[in-house]
């Protein structure tokens, strides 16, 4: 009788288990944020289409043409890298000067499943073999990030320095791309005096989604400069490491995502936490919610914006879209109808001038990011730092690496000899003095 009972406890337990993973959607990730507002959501179908561009072989005659108006300018194209040109250090990219917005942008293309070096990219991942910058990251995309700036920052610096210190210094990249593009942006950042001195607001990353590649302390600490798109279900952004297992079981992806789903029901949201080497989709996140529970179709989509703390896309979905919403193509669609949304419904809703609503919203943008900063060290996330602006930042290193680092910054460009960001790289990847 007892063993009876006990089976029937058993099987409730699955039961509720099956119903509530099966029930939930993407949509539930982010039903308690915000939405996001027309301007700082502006650059990402732009954007897309840019990334987009990477995977095309004739740019004068694409083969996905845009739908709206945001359409690439070939002759701003200053370069464009095959993957002849990388030696599989990197995927394809290409770097585009737009003088009508301003940008000088780096766009990374995402993982091409015919080629090896990709896999060789992201299998490389020696999750915690060194503390990089306070935190952890993905080896293999730091590596390849690495490569990337030996390459082109002596052209992007020029490319700034020519144009105009108002231009901004943008890296875009999708899947596999918006890893290595986001620790570019953290390289960037650091060493920021390398590419001419560029000021922190200047320098912006936007992830298209992304892989999991930073620690939880540096998704929340750079989440003033990295920017992750995420459309409903996808599955990406939602699988921790090691992503070995899921390019191992390619064929099998949904058995993969069911036997993720069981694992990570039984770990605990605290232990996740605690775990400091478990890795994250970087920074400020837009969600892109166009489904929902027990509704068939597509509905018009809505963007949500937050920096998560705990709850940052810790569940992957059962869905029959969680592949289909990571293509760029179905992204750039949705965010460019996302934005048409966004700004019919601002311009029924205004009820005071302009700048005054940019003005409010980068001041509640700047308490979103120290509230996730204060959030992070009360939730004892290790390495988790302080709240701190950007000028005490540089006023005050956090540690006595920063500040060598930087000196020898200024020591490299007195002597104007070529950058060697593995040098670099390799005083980051020192442990904080303090052990904070």
């Amino acid at each position: 009788m007892s063993v009876c009972c006990v089976g029937c406890f058993v099987g409730l337990g699955c039961l509720r288990w099956g119903w509530k993973r099966c029930t939930h959607t993407g949509a539930d990730d982010s039903a308690a944020w915000p939405p996001a507002t027309p301007d700082e959501f502006e650059p990402v179908p732009h954007l897309c289409r840019l990334t987009l561009a990477v995977y095309e072989e004739d740019l004068h005659h694409p083969q996905f043409p845009p739908l709206g108006g945001y359409r690439l300018n070939p002759d701003f194209v200053v370069k464009r890298a095959t993957y002849q040109q990388t030696l599989g250090h990197a995927p394809p990219y290409l770097i585009y000067l737009d003088h009508e917005r301003k940008e000088i942008v780096m766009a990374i293309r995402g993982l091409n499943l015919k080629k090896e070096s990709d896999y060789e990219v992201l299998w490389d991942n020696q999750l915690g073999k060194h503390m990089f910058d306070g935190g952890y990251v993905h080896h293999g995309l730091l590596k390849s990030a690495v490569w990337l700036l030996n390459e082109e920052s002596e052209d992007l610096r020029r490319l700034w320095v020519e144009n105009g210190s108002c231009y901004k210094m943008v890296f875009v990249g999708h899947s596999l791309g918006a890893g290595v593009a986001s620790l570019l942006t953290v390289l960037v950042v650091n060493h920021r005096d390398m590419l001419g001195g560029i000021p922190r607001e200047l320098v912006k990353c936007y992830a298209i989604a992304p892989t999991r590649c930073l620690s939880l302390n540096l998704a929340v600490k750079y989440a003033d400069v990295i920017h992750s798109v995420v459309l409903q279900d996808d599955f990406l952004p939602r699988t921790p490491t090691p992503l070995e297992d899921i390019f191992e079981s390619i064929f099998c992806l949904p058995c993969l995502l069911l036997i993720v789903c069981m694992r990570d029901t039984f770990i605990s949201e605290e232990k996740k936490l605690a775990d400091p080497r478990r890795l994250y989709a970087p920074g400020r996140m837009y969600h892109i919610v166009e489904r929902k529970f027990c509704r068939c179709g597509r509905f018009p989509p809505e963007v949500r914006t937050a920096i998560p703390v705990d709850g940052r896309f810790e569940h992957v979905i059962l869905s029959c879209n969680a592949t289909s919403d990571h293509a760029i193509i179905w992204i750039e669609r949705e965010s460019e109808k996302a934005l048409e949304l966004l700004k019919d419904k601002s311009c029924e809703a205004v009820t005071m001038p302009p700048k005054v609503q940019k003005f409010e919203r980068l001041q509640s943008v700047e308490k979103e990011h120290k509230a996730a900063l204060e959030r992070a060290v009360s939730l004892k996330i290790p390495h988790a730092v302080g709240t701190m602006s950007v000028d005490d930042e540089e006023k005050e290193p956090l540690t006595k690496t920063n500040e060598e680092l930087f000196d020898e910054s200024e020591d490299v460009l007195n002597t104007k000899a070529r950058v060697n960001w593995n040098d670099l790289v390799e005083r980051l990847l020192r442990p904080p003095i303090n052990g904070s």
